[in-house]
């Protein structure tokens, strides 16, 4: 019985896979059994400590993964190596264009604005680091922890000074998206930032977003929860 490796997880990174590398990943994935370093080398011609290297990056790129093999006595079973299963995850990407087919169908549907906002609320309180403490935050690390939250997203977040409680979002990370559905990206990025207070028991809440209020920012304006718009 073959047993993997925790060590062998893999980051899953896409990386293109070339030369010497990718001739050892087709071996790999031809080969009815996994492989040792020492039996690629021999295959390929090369010192196994080159074929150490390649086999290095195919594992950190979650192309190939670490196992041990079958027990043949006493002491520990060999390391070998085989090809992960399933595609190829050098290949290209096409999250806008998902992006953009899920919009569009929350879009089309009824509601969009509403339905957009709750599911930016859902995710709101998914994404935000609530504090260790029990008790409620107070305005101050409340505002602080949506401000890094935004910072994070890609939303370069900068509190209004003054008190009047206005967040100025220098960036939007959905702003291709923006052009076509704001109907729904918006109130979505609303959601979210409400969703976000509400998680951690905020006395605040974000109870409007103006896009693009200046030319090159939008605003989203604080007040107090619970309070009547």
């Amino acid at each position: 019985m073959e047993n993997v490796d925790e060590a062998g997880g893999g980051s899953g990174v896409a990386v293109p896979v070339t030369g010497r590398r990718r001739l050892i990943l087709t071996m790999l994935r031809e080969s009815r059994s996994p492989l040792g370093v020492t039996d690629i080398a021999e295959r390929v011609g090369v010192h196994p400590n080159t074929v150490r290297f390649h086999l290095d990056a195919l594992v950190e790129s979650g192309r190939v993964e670490r196992v041990h093999a079958a027990p043949a006595g006493p002491g520990r079973p060999p390391l070998v190596f085989r090809a992960r299963p399933g595609m190829d995850p050098g290949g290209p990407r096409s999250y806008r264009l998902l992006a953009e087919i899920l919009a569009g169908n929350l879009a089309a549907g009824p509601e969009p604005a509403a339905r957009a906002t709750e599911a930016g609320r859902a995710w709101g309180g998914f994404l935000v680091d609530r504090p260790a403490s029990p008790d409620a935050p107070i305005r101050e690390e409340s505002v602080g922890r949506l401000v890094r939250l935004l910072d994070d997203l890609g939303f370069a977040p900068e509190e209004r000074p003054g008190g009047q409680g206005r967040i100025a979002l220098r960036h939007c990370p959905f702003l291709e998206l923006v052009d076509t559905q704001a109907e729904v990206i918006c109130p979505l990025h609303l959601g979210l930032m409400q969703g976000a207070m509400t998680a951690l028991g905020a006395p605040v809440t974000v109870d409007r977003l103006d896009p693009f209020a200046e030319p090159d920012l939008c605003l989203a304006h604080l007040a107090t929860a619970g309070a009547a718009p």
